[in-house]
């Protein structure tokens, strides 16, 4: 059992090190800034309460990805939780080609949206991303495959 100094700056040094990613994560699902940073807030309280061990900081950055992943689902699912403006006025201020793609992106069913986000923007292989999904790589394959030709139509691709 790590003592309460060694926790509280491995939690420290998760925050610094995580939280855009975990931001970014419970935005794909949630599409709102402000709730993507309390989902992060959340992670980072559970990461204290259970007091986890990991082999690596890849293995604690997925543990906290798949933690992102299960609070925003049951956000998702709460009976207050209501579907906002998919592009939030704070990002406004991104170049029209990004804010188009983001839009596009946001606009995609979760089981396409997610796993894009996951390879396309965190980096995962199709083995990680399966893994955090709690589901098998060739699924994985598949979903990117429809939502790179849903992105293409969107977006006006051939």
């Amino acid at each position: 059992m790590r003592d309460s100094f060694e926790l509280n700056e491995s939690v420290r040094q998760a925050v610094v090190a995580y939280s855009d990613a975990l931001i970014r994560v419970a935005f794909a699902y949630l599409k709102n800034v402000a709730d993507a940073e309390e989902i992060a807030q959340d992670v980072f309280l559970a990461y204290l309460q259970s007091a986890p061990s990991f082999e690596s900081g890849g293995h604690e950055k997925a543990w906290l990805i798949r933690t992102a992943i299960n609070k925003s689902k049951n956000k998702l699912k709460s009976g207050w939780f209501r579907s906002r403006n998919p592009l939030p006025d704070n990002l406004s201020d991104l170049p029209q080609q990004d804010r188009t793609v983001l839009q596009a992106v946001l606009s995609l069913d979760r089981k396409y949206r997610i796993p894009i986000h996951l390879h396309y923007y965190e980096g995962y292989a199709l083995e990680e991303i399966a893994e955090m999904l709690q589901t098998k790589p060739a699924t994985v394959g598949t979903w990117l495959a429809r939502g790179r030709k849903l992105l293409k139509g969107i977006l006006g691709g051939e």
